[in-house]
C-alpha cells in the first residue's frame, strides 16, 4: 500500500507544487493521476522514489516512512519501484538485451538470472526478437517497451509511468497502455501519470484529478472532463 497522508512540497510563496495530498493506494491498483502541465502529477512520482523530499507530511510504502529512510538506503526503496519516463532514458550504446540487464547489474543480481530473466521480460512485453537491437534501431514504441522491460526486470511491486506515451503515435499509445494494463493484471500496482483524456476515460480505473498542486476529485472508475 502507498500512503501519501498531508503531503506538500513549496519550493517557495510563488511556486507550491503540492498542497495537503492524503493518498491512500492499494496494492494491485491501477491508477491514473492525472491534470495539466505544472498540476504537480511529476512531483507526487518524485515524492515516492525520494527524487524530491516532501515540504511536509509523510510517505508510506507498505509501512515503511519513504521520507525516513536514509539516502545510503534509498537503493532497497527503489527497487521496490519500477519507473517508465517519456523520453525512455535508455543508454544508446547498449542493445535491448543489455539496457534490461543494466537494471539487474546495478541491482547486484548474479549473471545466472540476468541470463535467464532478461530474455523472459523481453518476450513479455513482445520483443524477444529484437533484443539485440540497440535503440537507434527501434522504433518509439519498441524503446518504450524496452524502458517498461527494464523498470519490470527485478520485479517491483509498484510502477510508475510519467506520460509515457507522451511522444508516441495513437496506434504505439494504445500497444503501451494494454502492456501496462497486462503488468497490472499480474499483480503489479500502477500509478500513470497523464495529460491524455482519451487513454484515461478508455481504461475505465480509478483517477486522481490535479490542479494546481490540490486533488480536486479522486474517482474509483473515474472520467478526466476537466
Amino acid at each position: 500500500m502507498i500512503f501519501f497522508d498531508n503531503v506538500s512540497k513549496i519550493y517557495n510563496h510563488a511556486s507550491v507544487a503540492l498542497r495537503n495530498i492524503t493518498l491512500r493506494i492499494e496494492p494491485k491498483e491501477f491508477v491514473s493521476v492525472v491534470g495539466a502541465s505544472g498540476s504537480g502529477k511529476t512531483t507526487l512520482l518524485k515524492l515516492l522514489i525520494r527524487e524530491e523530499e516532501p515540504t511536509e507530511g509523510t510517505i508510506f510504502l507498505d509501512g515503511l516512512e519513504v521520507s525516513a529512510v536514509a539516502h545510503r538506503d534509498l537503493h532497497h526503496v527503489r527497487r521496490r519501484i519500477g519507473t517508465v519516463f517519456q523520453d525512455y532514458k535508455l543508454l544508446p550504446h547498449r542493445t535491448a538485451a543489455e539496457n534490461v540487464a543494466f537494471a539487474m547489474e546495478a541491482a547486484g543480481r548474479a549473471d545466472a538470472e540476468i541470463e535467464e530473466d532478461v530474455p523472459q521480460v523481453l518476450e513479455l512485453v513482445g520483443l524477444y526478437d529484437k533484443m539485440d537491437n540497440f535503440p537507434h534501431e527501434l522504433s518509439g514504441g519498441e524503446k518504450q517497451r524496452v524502458a517498461i522491460a527494464r523498470a519490470l526486470v527485478n520485479r517491483p511491486e509498484v510502477i510508475l509511468a510519467d506520460e509515457p506515451t507522451g511522444n508516441l503515435d495513437p496506434v504505439n499509445t494504445w500497444e503501451i497502455i494494454k502492456l501496462l494494463q497486462k503488468i497490472n493484471g499480474l499483480g503489479t500496482t500502477v500509478m500513470l501519470a497523464t495529460h491524455d483524456k482519451e487513454v484515461i476515460n478508455a481504461i475505465d480505473k480509478r483517477v486522481i484529478v490535479l490542479d494546481k498542486g490540490e486533488v480536486i476529485s479522486d474517482k474509483e472508475r473515474g472520467k478526466y472532463l476537466v
